[in-house]
């Protein structure tokens, strides 16, 4: 629990007493909490239900649950597309605003997701408390944003090792010194095929708890990198499909996306060193608790139990709900950005629209613990 804020998931579902209007608009300098005057106050009267509040927040008169409320989505087009206000999305939104920090500042980016901190400098050492509270923030808003941290390789890997023991990718390149940063460099010769959503390495029996992910050299335009909260993605289900998944397992496997850059001998060696591995299909965040949806278009092959026509069918329709934009946030990046993005919690999808252009990036990933349903 952060200071003068609850969390509604842990704490009975009770709501801070003071938010800022969800519509609000934030400078660089500027705080939610800091404008005091024309915030509206949230009582206890309005702490019954979740609606209640939003729609204070909003202006507008409560009018049912958020059930009833999605019932009236419209669907168009000849695949019913659903069109219509995202409304389960409103209380973590508004649960976000009302976070505060005490050793750095954020401004929240996405609806659930995604945060920009500022006040601190990376290439520091941080003191402990700074580091727990950062990691509390991590887990909140799924995906950290910092500007402007000028870092040596030497200073990302001791900065991201902080949060835990760093693994080293047997697949892709990494950084010539060391092998803990696996650098992505692209250009005219080597483009960027990481444009479709995913989670980083599903197919380790234990992938990793999260990611940090440094600019060395961007484009001007381009090569935004997006992510999607799964915990969203998730509570997006209906209730029979939740119902239809709830206790599935599928399988993950390396070798749709890294077995065409392995022959031979090295071949049967990785096939015996990282066997395909089953993880639930809904898993639990260790953390928060929160159910996320737990399969990827880069590495889930199969749903275990199912005919393989039922189990592409199901997952076809998985993978799609990472498409929703409400579900987002996006980073552009300049060069000294770093993301931080939890691995459970997120997929992250690198936009692949700015060959021939050069983008040079490092990543270092943090070892993490076995999903879980």
């Amino acid at each position: 629990m952060h200071p003068a804020v609850m969390h509604p998931a842990r704490s009975g579902g009770a709501w801070p007493r003071s938010v800022a209007p969800a519509g609000s608009t934030l400078g660089d300098s500027g705080d939610r909490r800091r404008a005091g005057e024309d915030e509206m106050s949230i009582t206890d009267d309005d702490l019954e239900t979740t609606t209640a509040a939003i729609a204070k927040l909003e202006g507008i008169e409560p009018s049912g649950d958020i059930g009833e409320f999605n019932a009236r989505k419209l669907t168009f087009g000849p695949d019913k597309a659903v069109i219509g206000p995202v409304a389960h999305l409103a209380a973590e939104r508004i649960r976000l605003t009302a976070l505060e920090w005490e050793h750095f500042e954020v401004r929240q980016v996405g609806a659930t997701l995604g945060g920009i901190v500022k006040g601190l400098d990376l290439s520091e050492p941080l003191a402990d408390e700074v580091i727990d509270e950062l990691h509390r923030a991590w887990v909140d808003y799924k995906v950290l944003f910092f500007r402007d941290q000028e870092l040596t390789a030497e200073q990302h890997i001791d900065f991201a090792r902080r949060f835990g023991e760093l693994e080293v990718h047997p697949f892709l390149r990494n950084n010539d010194d060391r092998p803990e940063l696996v650098r992505f460099a692209k250009d005219a010769d080597t483009g960027g095929y990481e444009n479709g959503w995913h989670h980083d390495v599903t197919w380790r029996e234990v992938p990793s708890k999260g990611a940090i992910l440094r600019a060395i050299e961007v484009p001007e335009t381009g090569g935004d990198t997006l992510f999607c909260d799964m915990n969203a993605a998730y509570e997006g289900l209906s209730d029979d499909l939740k119902d239809r998944i709830e206790g599935l397992v599928a399988e993950h496997d390396y070798m749709q996306a890294f077995g065409h850059t392995i022959t031979g001998a090295d071949a049967a060696m990785m096939r015996e060193k990282y066997p395909v591995v089953e993880h639930p299909v809904v898993i639990h965040h260790p953390i928060s608790g929160k159910p996320l949806l737990y399969v990827n278009r880069f590495f889930t092959t199969r749903i275990v139990g199912l005919e393989p026509a039922e189990s592409d069918d199901l997952l076809v329709t998985l993978f799609a709900q990472a498409n929703t934009l409400e579900y987002h946030c996006r980073l552009h990046w300049h060069p000294n950005s770093i993301a931080m993005w939890d691995n459970l919690a997120v997929q992250h999808y690198a936009s692949s629209d700015y060959w021939p252009d050069i983008r040079v990036m490092e990543r270092a990933s943090i070892v993490g613990v076995r999903p879980t349903f």
